[in-house]
């Protein structure tokens, strides 16, 4: 079994935000995938859909972004998914906006989120799909990250949200995110 997660923030107000690309990237992998989201009792979202065979939880957990851990911790003890079957989905500041770039481990580097997530599963062996979206050059790192993409940023948003679903459909196809981080990064 195989768990995607998502990040973003909850709440109309923050939907469409830069902050929100694991969100949105996660709700059209489940539409690929036929999968529809559920209110689970851990504080996420949480979709079920079949890869060859396996299953593979999408989640959205449903506290706030530097929060997310204590969604993704409980499901991961829950269903018995090690680490290395973890998948994460976030935004990057320090990535050029509509960079896509796969890791297999490593620290937070910053993101508030991902630090939740080493935090409540004690572990930092866990895949990432990180989605750049450029560093704010005239504003607060906060108003820029809950801010929307400007019409001019949407198509590199977009060729980046192609990327990403590309390359997590490449891992649950042959469960080899080394061949996968080689060809996409």
């Amino acid at each position: 079994m195989k768990m995607i997660v998502g990040l973003g923030n909850i709440g109309r107000q923050y939907a469409q935000t830069r902050h929100n690309v694991g969100f949105m990237i996660i709700d059209e992998l489940a539409a690929k995938l036929n999968a529809d989201f559920q209110t689970s009792k851990f504080e996420a979202q949480v979709a079920t859909a079949f890869q060859n065979g396996e299953k593979i939880l999408l989640v959205k957990p449903s506290t706030y972004m530097n929060d997310s851990g204590r969604a993704v911790g409980p499901l991961m003890s829950y269903y018995n998914i090690e680490p290395a079957d973890l998948l994460v989905i976030h935004d990057d500041l320090d990535l050029p906006l509509g960079k896509v770039r796969l890791k297999q481990k490593g620290s937070a580097g910053g993101h508030n989120g991902i630090k939740s997530i080493i935090s409540h599963v004690g572990d930092q062996h866990f895949k990432r799909v990180k989605v750049g979206i450029d560093h704010p050059q005239k504003m607060s790192v906060v108003d820029y990250v809950l801010g929307k993409f400007k019409p001019a940023e949407v198509a590199q948003f977009e060729d980046a949200k192609t990327t990403a679903l590309a390359a997590i459909e490449a891992w649950l196809a042959n469960d080899d995110f080394a061949a996968v981080m080689n060809q996409y990064n």
